[in-house]
């Protein structure tokens, strides 16, 4: 059975995206469907290539059971559009970014990662990256909102 994959995509790859990368790998785990879900993220700009998430990033997802110091950060690429089912951009300017490198066969697989929001309301997961504690408490309630839609999505795919 081939296995559904989901790409969580940021500008740098350091803070939302790996957030969206580890609460999302918690879910899947914790539903056992970790050999039907995959699970990665990317970003649309190569500013820290083979970085660990941002300290604050993984601190604040520590304090909630997450562990992100695993992941590395690293640029979306062409091969990406062919292997991912679903490429969930964090704002409007990472959607475009995707959007103008997705091949259009496969325009269908993006999409904003807070249209699986189901409390909050909105359009976007702002980057916390120049902001203070909050900002990431802030990513964290969004990313976690929109995680458990994505898995009433997920769960109907695998």
């Amino acid at each position: 059975m081939k296995q559904y994959s989901v790409l969580f995509v940021c500008m740098g790859n350091i803070c939302r995206s790996p957030t969206a990368d580890g609460v999302f790998r918690h879910q899947v785990a914790a539903q056992g469907l970790q050999d039907r879900v995959s699970v990665d993220s990317a970003g649309t700009h190569n500013y820290h290539p083979g970085s660990p998430p941002d300290p604050r990033s993984q601190e604040h997802a520590a304090l909630r059971g997450y562990d992100l110091s695993g992941l590395r950060a690293r640029q979306i690429r062409d091969a990406d559009f062919d292997v991912f089912d679903l490429i969930l951009a964090m704002d409007w300017d990472n959607l475009a970014l995707v959007q103008d490198i997705c091949p259009p066969q496969h325009m269908h697989k993006v999409r904003r990662l807070t249209e699986f929001c189901q409390v909050h309301d909105s359009p976007t997961v702002p980057d916390p990256y120049y902001d203070g504690p909050s900002a990431f408490e802030k990513v964290l309630d969004l990313v976690e909102d929109a995680c458990n839609g994505l898995m009433l999505h997920v769960r109907k795919m695998v």
